[in-house]
């Protein structure tokens, strides 16, 4: 009876381990199921609905299988191609100007000058304000007859011949071919905006990485005749080349994705010279309800991202592999 007994307990104490064992073992995957379950709803999903949604076209019948006809119909849109050249050169003049302001507006905010805090409070106000709020405030600014600026940029003492209108004036004439080079007036101001929302974060990523470079290498190099630029070339740069590339990619998929300030500051216009590829996705989608096309512009835009990241990692020569 007393054997008995001890086998039962016995068993009931290996049955009471294996459980506790495989729940130890199947823990990871409960712990990670919310999220994976988050992101096949968030991303997963709609990346497959937009792949099929960009086959079909919408027809009194329904939903009819186009294949790629959506694509064709929008490579012959002059839309498109026009868009990729205001594209470049926002991202270009984006990219460029906001990571060398913040560069150097971090490696000034890196040195013990007074103030510091209070520079650092001030320079967030771009950050925290909603893009939509930033965007109708620049727009108040240079609006015609009302615009706070714009009394001064119609002057036409001050800018012969007959001033400048931002929101208004035809683009200047192009001087290569097609592609939209010079940017009219409203794609200066959107750059000049953008910059100006993204330069906090980005003179933040850059200080945080500039105050963990050694004093005492900097101070050697100073020992050894190396002046102020050299410092920063050779030594600041090449440690802090990480912090950077993550900055560039912040900057590219902001700029490359971004329409909130161009809905808010320019709606595309004058005319279409500041219509970059994500506002024309959005007026293909809620504008003309083509979203077909506009499915299809969402795959191209995706795969332009991979591209411009992985060019990115290629030119810094980071990538690993």
């Amino acid at each position: 009876m007393e054997q008995s007994l001890r086998r039962l307990q016995t068993q009931k104490l290996l049955q009471r381990m294996q459980a506790r064992k495989l729940f130890q073992n199947s823990l990871p995957f409960w712990l990670i199921l919310p999220t994976v379950l988050v992101i096949l709803i968030v991303q997963v999903y709609p990346t497959i609905y937009t792949a099929w949604l960009s086959l079909q076209q919408r027809q009194p019948a329904g939903w009819i299988f186009v294949g790629l006809e959506n694509f064709e119909r929008l490579f012959r849109n002059s839309l498109f191609t026009e868009s990729i050249g205001h594209t470049i050169v926002f991202l270009v003049s984006y990219v460029i100007l906001t990571l060398v302001l913040g560069f150097f507006t971090a490696y000034l905010l890196s040195r013990k000058i007074r103030f510091v805090g209070l520079y650092l409070s001030l320079i967030f106000i771009p950050w925290v304000i909603s893009t939509i709020i930033s965007g109708l405030v620049f727009r108040l600014l240079v609006v015609p007859d009302y615009g706070i600026l714009a009394g001064i940029l119609e002057n036409p003492s001050l800018f012969p011949p007959d001033g400048i209108s931002v929101l208004t004036d035809a683009p200047p004439a192009r001087l290569f071919g097609s592609f939209p080079f010079p940017p009219s007036f409203g794609m200066v101001l959107l750059i000049i905006v953008s910059i100006w929302r993204a330069l906090p974060f980005t003179a933040l990523l850059i200080l945080a990485s500039i105050q963990m470079v050694s004093q005492e290498v900097v101070e050697s190099s100073r020992i050894d005749g190396a002046n102020g630029w050299q410092i920063i070339r050779l030594i600041i740069i090449p440690i802090i080349l990480p912090t950077l590339v993550v900055t560039i990619f912040n900057l590219i998929l902001s700029g490359m994705n971004g329409v909130a300030t161009i809905i808010s500051l320019t709606s595309g216009g004058p005319g279409t010279s500041t219509q970059i590829v994500s506002y024309l996705l959005y007026s293909l989608g809620w504008g003309q309800i083509q979203f077909s096309q506009a499915a299809a512009l969402g795959l191209i835009i995706a795969a332009i991202n991979w591209l411009l990241i992985l060019g990115t990692l290629r030119i810094t020569k980071v990538e690993k592999g």
